[in-house]
């Protein structure tokens, strides 16, 4: 069905859209940091997306609109404004539940991630280019968060997001990859699946909320101080 990438994105903006004017979480209020970030992360991931796009992976004509900007179908666009934003909304209601802490001790996973970077130029030197690209983009965001001082990888609410970020990635790309709206080559990645998920991608939705967390975090500290 044409339609089917379009209505995918529907379903994942609506809820979390239609709460966010709940007095309680009032996710409203944070839109003049959400809407920059979701932005900002969106000309990153949609650099990486088109220009791999026809080489590591392909999206199936049949499950999507024909108009298309930059290889990338108009639906992909939505995928990286819907899910953000839904993402952020559970981050906030998350908050709710969780108490946040912070963790100096943290360091070391954040030294972890941006040690994944001279590994993954290794690792795409050898032709597996999906999976050095995820790695290296741990590094960035290790590297990124350090820079902002926004410090998000110390803090355990982080880690609460980014748990909900892994179970997301595992609803809505078993879906994607099971229809199958997305086919990928398995020459450039490990082609080691969880179920029709390759695992990279768990890596590339990790690295594109995160990002998006980090500029979230610091619009935050200016517009919502």
């Amino acid at each position: 069905m044409k339609f089917e990438y379009l209505l995918f994105n529907l379903l994942v903006f609506i809820g979390p859209f239609a709460n966010s004017f709940e007095k309680k979480i009032h996710f409203r209020q944070y839109w003049r940091s959400a809407f920059p970030a979701i932005v900002l992360s969106l000309i990153v991931y949609v650099i990486w997306d088109s220009s791999v796009t026809n080489r590591h992976w392909y999206f199936n004509p049949p499950y999507m609109l024909d108009v298309r900007v930059f290889n990338l179908p108009i639906e992909e666009y939505l995928f990286f404004i819907t899910v953000p934003y839904a993402c952020l909304f559970v981050k906030e209601v998350l908050g709710l539940v969780f108490k946040n802490s912070f963790h100096r001790a943290l360091e070391w996973v954040r030294i972890g991630m941006f040690a994944l970077m001279p590994i993954g130029v290794f690792v795409f030197q050898t032709g597996k280019e999906y999976t050095g690209l995820v790695l290296i983009a741990f590094g960035v965001i290790a590297f990124l968060d350090r820079q902002f001082r926004t410090d998000t990888l110390l803090q355990t609410r982080t880690y609460w997001f980014l748990a909900s970020v892994l179970f997301f990635t595992l609803v809505f790309n078993m879906y994607l990859t099971s229809r199958p709206l997305l086919i990928y080559a398995p020459a450039y990645q490990l082609d080691f699946r969880i179920g029709t998920i390759p695992v990279e991608d768990f890596g590339y939705g990790i690295t594109h909320l995160a990002l998006c967390n980090i500029f979230y975090e610091y619009f935050k500290t200016r517009f919502n101080p």
